[in-house]
């Protein structure tokens, strides 16, 4: 057996990529999610074309998985957390990408410019129930409504946690072994007086003990402890500042009717909206002054105000 104590790790905020990029980074375990989700069988992992964005010029973008095949491109992305806005960025991956695909090609040609036709999917384990499947829109986010919007993106998501898409998960068994990871994580995670370390660490010996990612967490212990440590940590902090938001701020104020729950809304409703976007460009990649530029600009705050609230989350 092995001693849980072996390896000594802390969480790295510095890590660009998770546990799910590190395990579809494998060509063969990418082309068994692909045909798992597409119903296709292909058996030839040298037929994928890695495309993933790794720190694009415009905007220090980084996607999770990109790839080329049957001539579509597929955008494949992991989410702990629920996210409205996943087609809106993936509209600013895309363009990167067909950006980088046309590089050599004159956009200004009599001739047209055939481009692959893209897919956008994402796996959501997160612990905030969700359905099985749902679609979500960029035509959602625009202030009007239009029956039939000039620029629509859809962006499937499908949640992968116990007893959705089952099907999904028995076509691919590295995504359910993935997730039989995070559920042990989870289940030593919530037991009282067992700390984050303690329980990623018992989950790994668990489950190369059970065959579950086995050969891929004996060869990558480490990197995978430190990289569950960070992502736990991340997702459950994301979660809190979004209940504190919903439940806090200027609207709930109003709903007391108290002038004093008001004021003290506003300012609540500031400080965990800067904490959000401070949570969510960090995790894109921004510059620390590209972010103090956004909380200037969002929230109509001076440059030294903006710079305090940023060292202050």
């Amino acid at each position: 057996m092995e001693n849980e104590n072996s390896v000594t790790v802390t969480a790295n905020r510095q890590y660009k990529s998770t546990l799910f990029c590190m395990l579809f980074r494998d060509k063969k375990s990418l082309l068994e999610l692909y045909n798992a989700v597409n119903h296709s069988h292909y058996t030839d992992p040298e037929a994928l074309e890695t495309a993933t964005l790794e720190n694009a010029i415009y905007m220090s973008m980084k996607n999770d998985l990109a790839f080329l095949v049957d001539m579509h491109l597929n955008l494949y992305e992991h989410q702990s957390t629920y996210n409205p806005n996943m087609p809106l960025r993936d509209l600013l991956y895309v363009a990167n990408e067909y950006q980088k695909l046309i590089k050599d090609a004159s956009i200004y040609s009599s001739q047209l410019i055939k481009i692959p036709a893209p897919r956008f999917i994402v796996f959501y384990n997160g612990r905030e129930a969700r359905p099985g499947k749902e679609v979500l829109r960029l035509s959602d986010a625009y202030f009007t409504k239009d029956e039939d919007p000039e620029l629509e993106l859809k962006v499937t998501v499908l949640n992968i946690n116990e007893d959705n898409n089952r099907e999904l998960l028995e076509q691919c068994s590295t995504l359910k072994e993935y997730m039989q990871y995070v559920n042990c994580i989870r289940k030593y995670a919530d037991m009282p007086g067992v700390t984050l370390d303690r329980a990623v660490a018992k989950a790994v010996i668990e489950c190369i003990e059970k065959g579950i990612l086995a050969d891929f967490l004996r060869r990558n212990k480490a990197e995978a402890m430190s990289i569950s440590i960070f992502e736990y940590n991340e997702a459950e902090e994301r979660e809190k500042l979004r209940k504190a938001e919903y439940q806090g701020g200027y609207e709930d104020g109003v709903a007391d009717g108290i002038a004093d729950g008001i004021r003290q809304g506003i300012q609540q409703g500031i400080q965990q909206g800067i904490q959000a976007l401070i949570a969510d460009y960090l995790e894109e990649g921004y510059s620390e002054q590209k972010i103090i530029e956004k909380i200037e600009k969002r929230f109509g705050l001076k440059a030294e105000e903006a710079r305090n609230y940023f060292e202050k989350y």
